[in-house]
């Protein structure tokens, strides 16, 4: 039977696994399939590149033995805080890829964005309302969405879990 902490440490590292997939896959479509990314989609990793080191750090204070829950529960809050925007985000590019608004002027001059992590200002970017790929009717941007909001709800599920045992170590 697993231990209190190798349950929690599995959660953090199933939703790991999970976020490096979908950066790996968006790398994927882009590098192997040919699709340009937007201005909003290279936002869109943002929370990807922020949530994978924080839920690495998670799942390694998980590993050795005895971990500050309070660390590991802010760790987990971070996350949920992270793909809760992103999605929001990845709704806001969907719309504008629907054209039910338009999107910001970087997303038709492809400038503007490079202030941030990572640096945009060489980035190959198209237009935002330019939905290259849909399955199911979502596009890259609406499985985003999905995606992030399925991260956020296992974060929450990891957060909630470190409740039961108070504030202080993991070490059940």
């Amino acid at each position: 039977m697993a231990t209190v902490r190798e349950k929690i440490r599995n959660i953090a590292l199933l939703t790991l696994a999970l976020a490096a997939v979908t950066i790996i896959g968006a790398w994927g479509f882009e590098i192997i399939g040919g699709y340009k990314p937007c201005a909003l989609c290279l936002q869109q990793r943002w929370a990807y590149y922020f949530s994978l080191p924080v839920l690495a750090l998670v799942s390694i204070r998980l590993s050795t033995g005895v971990a500050d829950i309070d660390v590991v529960r802010w760790g987990f809050v971070a996350v949920v805080l992270a793909m809760l925007m992103n999605a929001g985000l990845g709704a806001y590019h969907s719309g504008v890829e629907w054209g039910w608004w338009a999107g910001p002027d970087a997303c038709s001059t492809g400038a503007g964005l490079s202030g941030g992590l990572p640096d945009l200002s060489k980035a190959r970017v198209i237009n935002c309302s330019d939905a290259q790929w849909r399955f199911l009717g979502l596009s890259f941007a609406g499985w985003n969405v999905v995606i992030s909001l399925i991260l956020a709800g296992m974060a929450v599920t990891g957060a909630r879990s470190t409740y039961r045992y108070g504030s202080s170590s993991v070490s059940q």
